[in-house]
């Protein structure tokens, strides 16, 4: 699936990190009467940081000063550094590509091997650039967040460093021969980029070109074309947009025969238009906007997120829908439906081969693939995939539309170590190739998915993981979590970290399915959109209910975790529900939804939110703005809120503010922690992510005796 800009910036919002913050308050802003604790916004200012150390030093002598939580930091750093991990590849050409961190290598190391070294049990592999020895070599500390490298031979990358693990990056070009920097090449300095070939000597960039060229959310408002041996400065403008759109950002389609320029310009998460760049001139996709249109070799694809009719046919949200791309340019639009959902479906994700298109689809959030192929009567022939295990994710991470039919399956599941399987269709099942060891016993676990009645009678599914001779006594340790948010939807997947550092100590993991999600669907997400986000709130509080209810656990022993979007919504299990928790682990969160808009990349996020600056809106907001809604005098759970000072798309300071104000309110029970790097991810290596992840489940255990 080509992932459109949209789509990439939604995703990014639970997956990434970013840098320094770009947040609207000056340094050294004084307080204000509304909210004492605005000097907390000044990300590096003398005082915010010298509070950020104490509150460090407290919270490390309370959970990490101890052998138990060494431990745990150990053995969860034991998963993130194993040689036995499955070393994910793309496929670039002849080659496979991969980017590997471990315990000699935290910060990484770019290579690539052929697929017949990658069959064999130790494979041998060509290291292109090693990002602690760069970083050696120029006293840095660079985090790699990945390459674009030019078809179809693949010897020009476009490497984006970042200087601290957040979203703003330094852009280089990568001479793959000989393994190093071009001198004189392509090179933008650190800056939210958007940069892509169009051939060897031009490139689409949209980047910080001086005052004005950013958008409000913080990412390029203008794309242009810039030539090989010219200063960026002489680069010609392609498009520009507003001030209050997303992002803009244009893109060289290489595929030959197909080679089409596109200008994407997204006016927030969920509503864009794309333009076809025609001699200068541009050719709208006529979709709705709040659709993804998807363009590959002859055929344009269309995601829609709403009902659609058109062409004397009507087409449900949720469903993907294909044309012939000439027809529709010429004004046709007679499509033919490639899936429609259900009551218990959703389309997860599609993927191009050179002559198939394979569709990821969530049954009650338990997945399966199917394969579908045109013909020449316009039809499609549909074949189904063997499906992946119990409550198991099978998806597919790499693809060559280009040239072949090979596929790469990913299939994981909560006690089933992840696997990666190769495929050619047409040619039988697809192979194991890799497969991951287990990490923790899960002989002893079972898996078991329940559904519950939300307040509106909304039925809400929900995963449970525990030992199969649980009892039912209310005492059980049961950590709970979420994201609910950006149609981002939670499958089932292998993690060794939660089985270490919980399960096999006999806790209970639970993963709520809650609206916010995409894990039906567009409509799945719309039903907890702005006025309605207080449904995702109810939802979570009805799978907490219903764990007590059952007897799996109770207030004092149940713990919830979320981070970003998620961390909101632990705000909201805090302030709305606290009754039903006895701890609350909160990462790199919202929390502030005053001032969210004016805070790093928070404008980005209004069409999920809304816009807290209009009163009419801020009379919903309010409802669910934990920072506004924490009161004195309440009995609160045990609350780490834990963020990144590099966090350049959340920030560290709604967490700061947070854990100052209930602080300053008297709460006992607050803790407080922010690492330097890592960005929005919260860790720039995995020494870094052990520790971060440790100090959470430590906490949370120690808190739910």
């Amino acid at each position: 699936m080509k992932t459109s800009v949209r789509l990439a910036l939604a995703f990014a919002v639970i997956m990434g990190g970013m840098t320094q913050a770009h947040d609207t308050s000056a340094p050294g802003m004084a307080a204000s009467s509304d909210d004492p604790y605005l000097w907390l916004e000044d990300v590096h200012g003398e005082r915010a940081m010298d509070w950020v150390k104490t509150q460090n030093t407290i919270t490390q002598k309370q959970f990490a000063d101890s052998p138990e939580f060494a431990q745990t930091r150990d053995r969860i750093l034991e998963v993130l550094d194993s040689d036995a991990r499955i070393p994910y590849v793309a496929r670039r050409g002849n080659y496979l590509y991969n980017f590997w961190q471990d315990k000699a290598h935290p910060r990484g190391l770019w290579r690539r091997t052929t697929l017949d070294e990658y069959r064999k049990a130790d494979p041998k592999w060509e290291v292109l650039l090693d990002i602690d020895a760069l970083n050696q070599a120029e006293g840095k500390r660079w985090v790699f967040k990945g390459s674009d490298c030019l078809k179809p031979d693949y010897n020009r990358c476009l490497l984006s460093l970042s200087p601290d693990g957040g979203d703003a990056i330094e852009v280089r070009e990568f001479d793959i021969p000989s393994k190093s920097f071009v001198k004189g090449g392509f090179e933008l300095a650190v800056a939210k980029t958007q940069a892509s070939w169009i051939d060897e000597n031009h490139l689409f960039v949209g980047t910080d070109f001086g005052p004005g060229s950013m958008t409000t959310s913080s990412y390029p408002r203008i794309a242009k074309l810039w030539t090989r041996g010219t200063p960026l400065s002489a680069a010609t403008t392609v498009y520009e947009g507003k001030a209050d759109d997303l992002v803009i950002a244009a893109s060289h389609d290489r595929t030959p025969g197909f080679e089409r320029d596109f200008v994407t310009v997204a006016h927030d998460f969920f509503h864009s238009d794309t333009y076809q760049l025609n001699n200068g001139k541009l050719i709208h996709l006529d979709v709705p906007s709040d659709a993804t249109a998807d363009p590959h070799r002859e055929w344009l694809l269309v995601l829609l997120r709403s009902t659609w009719t058109v062409g004397g046919a009507t087409y449900p949200s949720g469903a993907l829908i294909a044309i012939k791309y000439d027809d529709f340019i010429a004004g046709k639009r007679q499509f033919v439906t490639l899936f429609a959902p259900d009551a218990h479906t959703a389309l997860s994700g599609y993927s191009w081969t050179r002559h198939h298109l394979i569709l990821d689809i969530m049954d009650d959030v338990k997945s399966r693939i199917d394969v579908l192929t045109p013909r020449a009567t316009g039809n499609w022939a549909r074949e189904d995939v063997p499906g992946a295990p119990t409550f198991s994710t099978i998806s597919v991470i790499d693809t060559d539309p280009d040239n072949t039919d090979e596929y790469w399956l990913s299939v994981t599941g909560f006690l089933n170590p992840s696997s990666l399987e190769r495929g050619v269709l047409g040619e039988g099942p697809a192979q194991v190739i890799k497969q991951s060891p287990a990490f923790f016993d899960a002989s002893k676990l079972e898996v078991s998915q329940h559904f519950v009645t939300s307040k509106d009678g909304t039925k809400v599914p929900y995963f449970e993981i525990a030992p199969k001779d649980l009892k039912l006594d209310g005492r059980n340790r049961t950590l709970l979590y979420g994201y609910g948010g950006f149609e981002v939807s939670l499958q089932p997947s292998y993690s060794g970290s939660v089985g270490r550092a919980w399960l096999s100590r006999g806790g209970v993991y639970v993963v709520a399915n809650i609206r916010g999600g995409g894990e039906y669907g567009p409509r799945w997400h719309q039903a907890a959109l702005q006025a309605n986000r207080l449904r995702a709130y109810e939802d979570f509080a009805a799978v907490a209910e219903d764990l007590i209810k059952r007897g799996v656990t109770s207030p004092a022993h149940l713990g919830a975790e979320g981070g970003s979007n998620g961390g909101l919504l632990m705000g909201n299990m805090l302030t709305l529900y606290p009754q039903l928790f006895g701890a609350i682990a909160c990462e790199v969160p919202l929390l502030d939804m005053k001032r969210y808009i004016h805070l790093s990349a928070g404008t980005s996020w209004i069409a999920e939110y809304g816009n807290p600056d209009d009163p009419k809106q801020w009379a919903f907001i309010k409802q669910f703005s934990p920072y506004q809604n924490v009161k004195p005098g309440m009995h609160y759970p045990a609350v780490l809120f834990y963020t990144a000072t590099s966090d350049d798309r959340v920030g560290p300071v709604q967490a700061r503010k947070m854990a100052a104000k209930m602080e300053g309110m008297g709460y006992k029970n607050v803790w407080f922690f922010e690492n330097t790097e890592g960005g929005h991810g919260g860790g720039a290596d995995n020494k870094q992510a052990a520790y971060l992840h440790a100090l959470a489940y430590d906490f949370l255990w120690d808190r739910l005796e």
